[in-house]
């Protein structure tokens, strides 16, 4: 009998905790100490996701390793008119600007729309932030360019910089909280933020525990795409932003959940057969520069 596929639309982060998304609504909760299994056929090809709610007209191959799961003109009908493309600057709803700290040197400036609350800073696997103010929309975004060229925080913090130092993270959240503080300190001397901001004081707040961090084995790798054939099984130990720590028994693996979607996937394999999935070595140490499929 054939194992039914399902279609990934991606991890979702809730007050509950994160969530793995399947095309017709349903849902897979994933809490720590799960076993996941998620194989993918052997005839299976990666299928553009398409824009905006609508199927990509061509259904366009995508690579495996693509993380948007997109082919190039969906994934520009999908930054139309998107905030990070600063294409809605009349936007009226209000944003909030925030810090978010990822680890020892790696600390980031950004906004979000404060209806969407913390769930931006889950979804990038924040391990502390604090907001800075909020406001309307240019003036958060000017607040964010204020702080990059100011006191040269960056808006982006790499993928692979994170997961190096999620085993390795200070213990103490005092600790883990001191960059930020520090940095919002410096950002509320500087002269220039926009009159329409309105600052917030320095609360910051630690994700170490939702994610699961204390006591994180380091990984052995990062899943760098998935294949035709190919299979992944452990025991959730922690998941910060897109990002599954699991323990496959030969050692963690970390699998970014964004290769997810455009694949058809099935529960079946969970004898642990299956192509092995290519893997990228992660770098070492601390950065300073059936409701569902199971």
């Amino acid at each position: 009998m054939t194992a039914r596929a399902w279609r990934s639309e991606g991890l979702r982060w809730t007050a509950e905790g994160p969530l793995l998304r399947w095309a017709g609504g349903r849902e897979s909760a994933l809490p720590r100490g799960k076993r996941v299994v998620l194989a993918v056929p052997g005839d299976a090809v990666r299928r553009c996701v398409g824009a905006r709610g609508n199927p990509c007209p061509a259904a366009a191959g995508v690579p495996g390793r693509s993380a948007s799961a997109r082919c190039e003109e969906c994934s520009r009908l999908e930054r139309a008119h998107s905030v990070a493309a600063d294409t809605r600057a009349d936007d009226p709803q209000p944003y909030h600007v925030y810090l978010a700290w990822f680890g020892p040197g790696m600390t980031k400036v950004g906004i979000t729309a404060v209806r969407r609350g913390p769930a931006r800073l889950l979804e990038q696997g924040a391990v502390v932030f604090t907001w800075l103010g909020r406001g309307p929309l240019m003036a958060a975004r000017r607040t964010e360019e204020l702080l990059r060229a100011a006191l040269r925080v960056p808006d982006r913090i790499p993928y692979d910089a994170k997961r190096a130092v999620r085993a390795v993270l200070p213990a103490s959240p005092g600790e883990r909280a001191a960059e930020v503080a520090a940095l919002h300190a410096r950002a509320s001397e500087l002269a220039g933020w926009p009159e329409a901001l309105e600052r917030e004081p320095p609360v910051p707040v630690d994700h170490a525990a939702v994610f699961g961090l204390d006591g994180l084995p380091a990984a052995r790798g990062t899943v760098r795409e998935l294949v035709p054939g190919g299979a992944v099984e452990g025991r959730l130990l922690a998941a910060a932003g897109p990002d599954l720590h699991l323990d496959t028994g030969r050692g963690v693996v970390v699998l970014d959940t964004r290769l997810l979607p455009g694949w058809p996937l099935t529960g079946a394999g969970g004898d642990g057969a299956g192509v092995p999935l290519p893997l990228r070595t992660p770098a070492r140490g601390a950065a300073t520069d059936q409701p569902g499929l199971f």
